[in-house]
Order: C-alpha cells, then sequence, then structure tokens
C-alpha cells in the first residue's frame, strides 16, 4: 500500500456518495492493521461543506471529485482490496486540505 493510492469504497451503505477512498497514511507507520483515508465524492452533489482549501477539487479517471479532508479516518487495513490507481501527483494539494483541516492555515 503505497500513500495516495486509490481504493473503491467497499461499503455498501456509502458507496454510492463516497465512490473512492484515498490512502493518506504514510508508510513509516505500515505496520499498523488500520489506514487512514479520506473519501472523494462526485463534485456535482449538493456538498454544503465545500471550501476549496478543505475540499480540493481531482481530476481522478476523467470526473471531478471532492477530497473530504473534514472526513479523514481510519479503517481496517485488509478492507482496501482494489487499487484503483494513485493522486500521488496531488500529493501537496491533498496535505495542504488535512493540514487546513487540523490546524486551519
Amino acid at each position: 500500500m503505497a500513500q495516495f493510492d486509490v481504493y473503491r469504497n467497499p461499503s455498501k451503505k456509502t458507496n454510492k456518495a463516497y465512490p473512492f477512498l484515498v490512502d493518506v497514511q504514510n508508510s513509516v507507520i505500515d505496520q499498523l492493521a488500520t489506514r487512514l483515508v479520506v473519501p472523494l465524492t462526485n463534485s456535482n452533489t449538493n456538498n454544503s461543506l465545500y471550501m476549496k482549501s478543505l475540499t480540493p477539487e481531482i481530476e481522478f479517471e476523467g470526473e471531478i471529485y471532492l477530497f473530504l479532508a473534514q472526513q479523514l479516518s481510519a479503517i481496517p487495513e485488509d478492507v482496501l482490496s482494489d487499487c484503483i490507481g494513485s493522486l500521488a501527483e496531488f500529493r501537496e494539494l491533498l496535505i495542504d486540505a488535512i493540514d487546513f483541516a487540523i490546524t486551519g492555515i
């Protein structure tokens, strides 16, 4: 597993609203049984939480998604089994969004 890999959301309850999960955990702590992930949602949804610094727009698979940094969560590593791409090219933007969610700057 690599930082910024994208996985299909395996949850039947949430995968329509949040089709993808981005692994944001650094490999320094790979020994944990969990991974820190941030969901992506379609940018055309009525998302009242949209703030450019907190929820940047990301292009993935030809579509525009919002990276929902405020929904950072830990999930069991073994549920992330379908890696379909990487957002490593957006590294700085994604880290800035997480930093904004935590520090407000």
